[in-house]
């Protein structure tokens, strides 16, 4: 009987086996839910006061971080914006950084030095008689002496220029044209990006020394000088408003090659006037 006993024991064990298995076990492998990774303890905490202070301080951080993660996550906490964007210093040649203006713009320009008071007026001579006509700028501007000549003025409104030298890269122009940059406030703001703008028309590398500034009727002039290597040239520019939805513009340069010619530089400094 003992022996009887003894096996229904063992089926027994071998029944509440499988029945314990087959709980544990899902009955079908998509059930199977993925939870949270944890590492195991380091070792099992022991019995005592030293484990109850543990545990204590356990649950004192999780309350903590709980209650940080729910007022993070609270609709009504203020949220601290995200300091703007450092802005970019504009570099000459191209466009405007976002947020500042053409004059900011100029004056970040290493090619273009300040405009101060010790860049002293210059004495102009009696205006020419002989003018060309600007309709579209509103002006009329000294018909030079040979040897400048007439010239097709596109991509201005009128063109005269020197002789080309043989050899040469560069020769003396005269242009008139409406504004071709933006209208400030001042006529002598407008001249100075004027000035900088005629550099897209002298060679790589040209930098700007100035020589005269001053009103004029209706306008302002400036002179100065373009170095570029060991070459250098005579400008200037005449903004004038000439009745127009902008003001015109008369731009005159002569290389050093030329540089009989540079006398003419004044001639247009003191001839442009409004066409009336």
């Amino acid at each position: 009987m003992r022996a009887v006993y003894r096996g229904l024991a063992v089926a027994a064990a071998v029944a509440a086996a499988a029945v314990a298995v087959v709980v544990v076990l899902p009955s079908e492998p998509d059930g199977v839910v993925a939870g949270p990774v944890t590492a195991p303890p380091a070792a099992q905490p022991s019995s005592g006061p030293s484990a109850e202070a543990s545990s204590s301080a356990s649950a004192s951080a999780s309350a903590s971080a709980s209650a940080s993660a729910s007022s993070s996550a609270s609709p009504s906490e203020t949220v601290t914006p995200a300091a703007p964007a450092a802005q970019v210093t504009p570099t000459p040649g191209t466009s405007l950084a976002p947020g500042y203006t053409a004059m900011e713009a100029l004056y970040a320009d290493p090619r273009v030095p300040e405009l101060t008071a010790k860049v002293k007026r210059m004495r102009l001579p009696a205006p020419s008689r002989r003018v060309t006509k600007d309709r579209r700028s509103g002006l009329a501007v000294p018909k030079l002496p040979k040897p400048w000549k007439t010239y097709g003025p596109a991509p201005f409104t009128t063109r005269q220029v020197l002789p080309r030298l043989r050899g040469g890269t560069v020769r003396g122009m005269f242009v008139t044209c409406p504004l071709p940059i933006m209208e400030q406030k001042s006529p002598r703001d407008s001249a100075l990006l004027a000035a900088r703008w005629t550099l897209n028309h002298h060679p790589k590398g040209a930098r700007i020394t100035w020589l005269a500034s001053q009103p004029v009727r209706h306008g302002w002039m400036l002179v100065y000088r373009v170095t570029y290597g060991k070459r250098s040239s005579r400008a200037a520019v005449v903004v004038v408003d000439g009745g127009m939805s902008k003001p015109g513009l008369a731009f005159v340069t002569v290389p050093d090659a030329q540089r009989k010619q540079w006398s003419d530089i004044a001639r247009v400094a003191s001839g442009v006037r409004v066409l009336g």
